[in-house]
């Protein structure tokens, strides 16, 4: 399969980041936004995340090195950590937003989260906004809060446009990600599992395997591309 993908698009998740130490990143944010102490025992527990010292891994430099060989249409990843851009993959849609990032729930504004680290470490109880003095929470997609609209858009037209769908470290449990699995192969593409445990959507994959992301995927992006000729996708008009 990797030998005939040339136009790849790929659906991460926390099975990737585990190898660098970082865990599934989980927020609430009804009690977060309604109780002071529940934001000051959150920022405290994020002071020291392993999330702000962790190095890209195997998987993640592997999928930068296939996005540098051109065959990589967009890197779709539930994960918040921003390991793949620190890998050097550029193609990168964040479904569930970023925790490199924090966002005013008064006024909207956005802020890197460092600025709000300095100020729980100068002695404040959780970040507040510089500009309205609203609070600031994770601009990450919460527990019942839906993906934003214009990223589920561009997600899906991802999927629609590439022969080749690369889903890996994710369990496909969560909608509307593991939606998209079901979307391109209606769409024709062919959809490579990589994952250690069984998914949902292997019965309709093109291959499977059976192995961590860190090392799988070096293997699978050194296999040589075979094919040639026009690369025709649904999504693409052009090629119909």
């Amino acid at each position: 399969m990797m030998a005939v993908a040339r136009r790849i698009t790929v659906l991460t998740g926390a099975g990737v980041s585990f190898p660098s130490g970082v865990a599934r990143f989980a927020f609430a944010a009804s009690p977060y936004l309604a109780s002071a102490a529940a934001r000051r025992s959150a920022w405290r527990s994020w002071l020291d995340d392993p999330m702000w010292s962790a190095e890209p891994n195997a998987a993640h430099t592997a999928l930068a090195e296939l996005e540098r060989t051109g065959r990589v249409r967009s890197l779709l990843t539930q994960n918040v950590d921003g390991l793949h851009q620190r890998a050097g993959s550029t193609a990168v849609v964040e479904l569930h937003g970023s925790m490199a990032r924090v966002v005013c729930a008064s006024c909207g504004a956005a802020a890197p989260v460092a600025d709000a680290l300095a100020q729980v470490r100068a002695g404040a109880p959780y970040p507040v906004c510089a500009g309205c003095g609203g609070v600031r929470r994770p601009a990450v997609v919460a527990f019942g809060e839906p993906v934003p609209e214009p990223v589920l858009r561009e997600a899906r037209t991802a999927v629609l446009d590439c022969d080749a769908l690369l889903a890996v470290g994710t369990s496909l449990t969560v909608s509307p990600a593991s939606d998209l699995v079901g979307l391109a192969v209606r769409a024709g593409a062919a959809v490579v599992v990589v994952n250690p445990g069984p998914t949902p959507y292997d019965g309709v994959a093109a291959a499977v395997v059976r192995a961590p992301a860190e090392e799988a995927l070096p293997e699978l992006v050194a296999v040589p591309v075979t094919a040639s000729g026009p690369v025709r996708t649904w999504g693409d008009p052009s090629t119909w």
